[in-house]
């Protein structure tokens, strides 16, 4: 598969995944986290998808588009170590739903990343929460759930994370 066809196959197994995600939170209270903002591309869709609820973004420098940044009151700069338990001080448990697209390009480095952060993302979310992430994370593994059918194997991973 080329290196194109295999970046189309990510996108759309994640614009199904948060859709999915979106839906399945629909009657329930809770915020969006979005932790990795890169380009601003899954913060822009869910601010569509997901309108009306709080989106905090985590990202250690903002390189977005300008139309796809959050206001400062949306915004948790710096490293996650550091940001995630700040946000936890300020919100307390608040999120419906969570977002880590945190992959680094080696994936060694981004599953150590996803497991040192897992707790302090868990600190964030309301009881019955999901996570859709980039990365698997072996903390959460009884709390797996199949992804929808249009998504492949192995490619998002989807998590209700007990509390």
């Amino acid at each position: 598969m080329s290196r194109l066809d295999s970046a189309i196959r990510r996108l759309m197994a994640q614009k199904h995944a948060l859709e999915w995600a979106v839906q399945e939170i629909d009657g329930r209270d809770g915020a969006v986290l979005e932790l990795g903002l890169g380009n601003g591309r899954t913060f822009d869709h869910l601010r569509e998808i997901a309108a009306g609820r709080d989106i905090f973004v985590f990202e250690r420098e903002v390189a977005a588009h300008p139309d796809c940044i959050p206001d400062a009151d949306h915004l948790f700069l710096g490293d996650f170590l550091e940001s995630l338990p700040r946000a936890r001080g300020l919100l307390g448990p608040v999120a419906a739903l969570a977002h880590l697209d945190i992959g680094t390009g080696v994936k060694a480095d981004s599953t150590a990343l996803a497991e040192r952060i897992a707790p302090l993302v868990a600190g964030l979310l309301r009881p019955g929460a999901l996570v859709v992430s980039d990365q698997e994370i072996a903390a959460w593994s009884a709390s797996r759930l199949a992804p929808p059918k249009q998504i492949p194997a192995g490619r998002i991973h989807l998590y209700r994370p007990v509390r």
